[in-house]
């Protein structure tokens, strides 16, 4: 049986039936219909990319290029999930023109269903007049890797009342402007089931424990793809990367040595 297309309002229908949702992130033409033939619910296009692809310390060199090219790229391979790209650092940040008119090239120009900016109150301006313009949007509170600088790393947030307070609030006012999903990273598991249970919108956790409405990983992460560390948060699923260095190994020592290719 065909499945329907993950659409942005089928996630708050699957909220509304309990239903878990699914996240992956996605960045070239296999890797979307990878996730897509995993009956994935949605494919993100993150500027998590600029680390596990581009070789970056952070996301913060993620330009608009960047996103629209690989969003077109995963584009190309999804039928149902639904492709969620994150808008890059200081494309959404100058004013909510620019936020409108970046939103729209990852639409028209990459085939984004959504876009997904972080923080809350300092991205309500921007997420409200994109909303308005008929962009669905996802929101991202807690750990906001564009925001590395003034957290001092990527330090879990909401651990003091004062800040749980605020992504409590920020969560609702996110709501208020339209999102239909909201990220929380790195935020205490009680927090986030009880951010999760004021809200009719669904969320999406990343080390932010079972409670909320669904999960969401780096690829290359539950792959075992990527070199330089693991978020403790992330569960390995198999382990590429060694498997993969020896076969790169043996076809190089077979070329060197004249045993490929046979006559």
């Amino acid at each position: 049986m065909k499945l329907k297309p993950v659409t942005a309002p089928s996630l708050c229908a699957m909220k509304a039936r309990s239903e878990k949702i699914s996240m992956l992130t996605a960045y070239d033409y296999p890797s979307g219909r990878l996730v897509d033939e995993a009956g994935i619910d949605v494919a993100l296009v993150g500027d998590s990319l600029g680390m596990v692809v581009l070789g970056y310390e952070n996301t913060l060199q993620v330009t608009m290029a960047d996103m629209i090219r690989h969003t077109a790229a995963v584009a190309r391979g999804v039928k149902r999930a639904l492709i969620v790209v994150d808008m890059p650092f200081l494309s959404y940040q100058v004013n909510v023109e620019e936020a409108l008119r970046n939103a729209g090239r990852l639409v028209v120009e990459g085939g984004a269903q959504a876009v997904k900016l972080e923080g809350g109150d300092r991205s309500a301006d921007a997420i409200t007049k994109i909303v308005d313009a008929g962009i669905p949007v996802v929101g991202h509170l807690g750990m906001t890797p564009q925001s590395v600088n003034v957290m001092g790393g990527f330090v879990e947030q909401g651990m003091d009342e004062w800040s749980a307070h605020w992504l409590r609030q920020g969560a609702l006012q996110l709501q208020s402007c339209g999102v239909c999903a909201i990220v929380l990273e790195k935020i205490p598991a009680d927090l986030a089931g009880e951010i999760s249970e004021s809200l009719e919108i669904p969320t999406i956790g990343i080390g932010a424990g079972p409670k909320c409405d669904g999960q969401v990983l780096v690829m290359h992460d539950i792959l075992g793809m990527y070199d330089k560390f693991v978020p403790p948060f992330a569960k390995q699923y198999t382990n590429l990367w060694q498997p993969t260095l020896e076969a790169f190994k043996a076809y190089n020592k077979e070329v060197k040595n004249g045993e490929f290719p046979v006559e």
